[in-house]
């Protein structure tokens, strides 16, 4: 048995939306050899196993495969460890050290756009058609879809499509913000999903900083499969 964290990454101020994820803040409980099954039988858009609490070694993996660095997972973490252990200022999966700041009850981290898996962007007319679509934009199996609600605010609608990651849609995409606020250069609030929200920012670093809320929804035993 494992001790299992289910939680939700990037809801909205009133606590809904949110994209799930499974955390094993105990990774040594799951051996390497079974994480890939663990996060097949869990379902989840990605499940993270924390290898090292104090250094923040954590390792990530979809449905299908293993990430270098994604976004709702490594927020989520990072809430996570300072809520029930010790609040990290760094996570280090396998793409390299990502820096954790906390602010006014969000908690961001930051990423470099090259480090996720490449996504296709699509800019559509309005926020309307962006929730008409049927399946992923131009036939892409990576890509997201968005459009301004208040392009003056910085405030868009988004959805994305993972389907090569194992995912039909995702509920809320960091690494998909990473890469979209790299693009456009400049802070933008996302509304992704059902109803999450993503804060995104450029560094001057190169890094871009992306930050929400996060819900702990449930804490179980885990038997492995």
């Amino acid at each position: 048995m494992a001790e299992l964290h289910l939680l939700r990454v990037f809801c909205s101020d009133d606590d809904s939306g949110g994209n799930p994820l499974a955390v094993f803040l105990d990774g040594g409980e799951v051996p390497a050899r079974s994480r890939q099954g663990v996060a097949a039988d869990l379902g989840l858009s990605e499940t993270v196993f924390v290898d090292d609490a104090e250094r923040g070694e954590i390792r990530i993996f979809t449905p299908e495969t293993e990430l270098d660095f994604a976004g709702h997972p490594t927020v989520g973490t990072a809430w996570l460890l300072a809520e029930r252990r010790t609040p990290v200022e760094v996570l280090r999966p396998p793409a390299g050290e990502v820096p954790v700041r906390a602010e006014n009850g969000v908690l961001f981290v930051a990423g470099r756009p090259e480090w996720p898996p490449q996504y296709a962007f699509t800019e559509l007319d309005s926020p309307a058609a962006v929730d008409a679509l049927e399946d992923p934009p131009g036939g892409h199996d990576l890509v997201g879809a968005w459009a301004w609600v208040d392009e003056a605010g910085g405030v868009l609608r988004s959805r994305v499509f993972p389907v090569r990651l194992g995912i039909a849609e995702d509920e809320a995409t960091g690494s998909a913000a990473v890469q979209l606020c790299g693009h456009l250069g400049r802070a933008i609030d996302i509304r992704q999903g059902q109803a999450s929200r993503i804060l995104a920012r450029p560094r001057d670093d190169g890094y871009v900083e992306i930050g929400g809320r996060s819900v702990l929804d449930e804490m179980r035993e885990y038997a492995l499969p």
